[in-house]
Formats: C-alpha cells, sequence, structure tokens
C-alpha cells in the first residue's frame, strides 16, 4: 500500500478527481492512495482466474471483472481496485463506476499488498453484506486461501495446496491449480 494524501474528497469528489488521473487510486476514509504498478506473475494469475471464471459464467447472471473496475465499499467510505471480482447484482451490472454488491473478490498477494490483503482490507470486505468468499492467492507458495462467509456471518478459511483442486464455493466452480499457476 502506498503513501496517503488527504486531499479533502468525498467519494464523490474522489471520483472526479480520479478520472483526470493516469494512475488508479484507492480512496479510504477521505485518503487517496496511489496504486502501484503489478508485476508480471501478478498479472498473469490475476488473468488466469478472470478467464476461468468468466468462461464459467457464460449465460449465467453473474459477471467477473479484472482491476480496472472500482469497488465501493460506503460503510468505510472507500473505493478499492480488487484483483477479480464477481458480481451476480444487476445493478452492478449496468455501473460505470463502481460496483457495490459482489459475492466474490480475489486479491493476488505481492509482498507490498499482503499485510494489508489480510488486514484492514479485508475487514472492509467484511462489511459487504453480498460478499459470500474472499479468495487470497499467494504466488510465491501456490496456495490459495478461501474465506466463505458462513450462515452466522463467520468466516471460515479453506486452504488449497499446489496439487489440488481449488473450490470457488459461491460460484459452484473448482478449478484445477494448474490453471490458476499457468505461465508463472
Amino acid at each position: 500500500m502506498q503513501t496517503a494524501e488527504s486531499l479533502g474528497f468525498d467519494a464523490k469528489g474522489f471520483l472526479e478527481w480520479e478520472s483526470l488521473q493516469e494512475q488508479k487510486h484507492e480512496f479510504i476514509n477521505g485518503e487517496v492512495f496511489a496504486m502501484g504498478g503489478a508485476r508480471r506473475e501478478h498479472v498473469v494469475v490475476s488473468l488466469n482466474v478472470a478467464s476461468l471464471l468468466k468462461q464459467h459464467l457464460r449465460g449465467k447472471p453473474c459477471q467477473a471483472y479484472i482491476a480496472d473496475m472500482r469497488l465501493r465499499v460506503e460503510s468505510v467510505d472507500a473505493f478499492y481496485y480488487p484483483d477479480v471480482m464477481v458480481s451476480c447484482d444487476k445493478s452492478d451490472h449496468k455501473a460505470e463506476q463502481y460496483l457495490s454488491n459482489p459475492v466474490l473478490l480475489v486479491e493476488v498477494l505481492s509482498d507490498s499488498s499482503e499485510a494489508y490483503d489480510r488486514g484492514d482490507k479485508f475487514a472492509a470486505y467484511r462489511q459487504i453484506a453480498s460478499l459470500k468468499e474472499y479468495v487470497l492467492i499467494d504466488i510465491k507458495a501456490q496456495r490459495v486461501e478461501s474465506f466463505r462467509r458462513t450462515e452466522n456471518d463467520d468466516w471460515l478459511l479453506h486452504v488449497t495446496e499446489a496439487q489440488e483442486m481449488c473450490d470457488f464455493v459461491s460460484l459452484e466452480l473448482s478449478v484445477a491449480m494448474a490453471d490458476i499457476f499457468e505461465d508463472v
């Protein structure tokens, strides 16, 4: 996570300001954070996952989105750019600037973002009522950690290792780990 700047924006002001910027920024409770570029492996894994999800969702009411689509978490006054997300909400499918109701969020871990993705960002994501599954992909360890919301609003962790099948339970999809890490 990059250093924050407090530019005095509310959410609407941030969207207007960011539309004029060349670089992407996250907005968290009035503070703006510049997003750094991703490494090749990060981009490849994100694309692999998005492609697998897109193929699975054909003809279904859900849609996959990649890192250029913002996510609004109103309860913490924030905008994020998840690596991959899926929404089944009709209002999200018509949204131009951001989504609000994902069922699945995926973050590919990097050295600079891992602690944040596991901590403050996950705490914010848990506030999204529609969210059923939060997936962290560790490229170095070739491991996927899936946090799944229970009926009691608790979160259960399921870890998938290199030779196993990875289940995206929220979408009723199983994929080979080799497909997630292809070309890495």
